[in-house]
């Protein structure tokens, strides 16, 4: 007869979704086409681990994108971009970080914010 330990399937079950999660994560932050793609292999799973990363992802993104209509602005808006980016910059690696340690902690500065507006997804 075989004998199976229950507990241990168990915990090998949720080290793989855990490592599912952390992969989506990781990949949510690979530019656009990676938040696309993260958002797509997350669909059906709806794992918190990743959705949490992929709407900080996706705040990052719209940052970026804001930065870059601010950036049309001659001077002012360029100098507001240029610093912007360095900032943006420095966010990107921070939620980076969290996500390949597997923490769930906000971006810098406006993480708190997107976790905020993008609770819907």
């Amino acid at each position: 007869m075989e004998t199976t330990n229950t507990a241990a399937g168990a915990e090998n079950t949720s080290d793989l979704v855990y490592e599912e999660a952390k992969r989506i994560a990781i990949i949510s932050y690979i530019t656009i086409i990676g938040l696309v793609i993260a958002f797509v292999m997350n669909n059906e799973k709806q794992l918190d681990f990743a959705k949490y990363h992929i709407r900080q992802s996706l705040g990052l993104c719209v940052t970026g994108f804001g930065l870059g209509i601010i950036g049309l602005i001659p001077i002012l808006g360029w100098i507001i971009n240029l610093l912007g980016i360095f900032v943006l910059l420095y966010m990107w690696i921070m939620a980076l970080m969290n996500a390949l340690n597997g923490r769930t902690r906000p971006a810098p500065f406006l993480g708190s914010k997107f976790k905020e507006w993008f609770k819907g997804l």
